[in-house]
């Protein structure tokens, strides 16, 4: 019975599942744990999504930013982009349930010794409060008001965390954090405009979010995705999983039990 935690698949199913053979997941003693953007840019999100759906319980799903993003498309919100690859989804006999599979799926997964999300955890949240804000966002998306919150999710204020954000601001805040963040301020603050590795990086007013100085640490290993450009990061608090297979990269993945990485090469 092992955990294997996986970085952004975006719709790369083939090498998805050389990569589970060649780790010998079993489905039905083996947990995967997938840290979000299941689907876009790759050239089978709709397997993707059939497959991991198929898993049942043996699959531990978080939302992205792409999903997120095909839920809006889904009503019209935006228009898909032939980049991304996911008209297939919306084309097909199916398309409701797997939505409705997809929307049900939390921001927050949570394992007795690590958790996944897709982007991180804001530097100024403790663990308690992450899954406090995780919960709300994920009522919202299973609730008959669904289609207003995607509809507002996008914009990026407000960029710092206050315990007294209400409503759509409190939403947007958690979203973006779980979803989008990589650099913040050193004050906690989000960036969401820089998508460069943390090597580029010429001033010291941008840092990676894990390592704002103030960041409260959870006493839990923080495991996600998101962030290509790190190529792969690894310390004794945070894992990222990202290493970009749906660019020409790799699709990476980590049995938790002794940390084994596999590592399967773009096709």
């Amino acid at each position: 019975m092992a955990n294997y935690i996986i970085g952004d698949i975006q719709g790369c199913f083939d090498e998805l599942k050389l990569l589970l053979t060649s780790a010998e997941f079993n489905a039905s003693v083996d947990t995967l744990w997938v840290a979000g953007d299941l689907v876009a840019r790759g050239n089978k999100s709709l397997e993707t999504l059939r497959f991991l759906k198929g898993l049942g319980k043996a699959a531990k799903i978080c939302l992205g930013n792409h999903d997120l993003h095909l839920l809006a498309v889904s009503l019209g919100v935006h228009r898909a982009k032939a980049k991304d690859k996911t008209l297939p989804i919306l084309d097909a006999d199916d398309r409701i349930e797997l939505l409705e599979w997809l929307r049900q799926q939390p921001l927050l997964l949570e394992h007795d010794e690590f958790v996944v999300c897709h982007a991180g955890i804001s530097p100024d949240w403790s663990l308690s409060t992450a899954r406090t804000c995780a919960h709300e966002v994920e009522v919202e998306l299973s609730s008959d008001r669904w289609q207003q919150l995607v509809a507002d999710m996008y914009s990026n204020q407000p960029d710092k965390w206050h315990s007294d954000l209400i409503g759509i601001d409190r939403w947007r805040y958690t979203i973006n954090a779980f979803t989008r963040m990589r650099f913040c301020f050193p004050d906690g603050r989000l960036d969401m405009a820089c998508k460069l590795p943390p090597e580029e990086i010429k001033d010291d007013q941008l840092l990676p979010w894990f390592q704002v100085p103030q960041r409260i640490p959870l006493q839990k290993t923080i495991l996600f995705g998101h962030w290509a450009a790190l190529g792969g990061y690894m310390n004794d608090e945070v894992i990222g999983l990202d290493t970009g297979c749906v660019w020409g990269g790799t699709l990476t993945m980590i049995r938790w039990e002794d940390k084994q990485l596999f590592s399967q090469a773009a096709l």
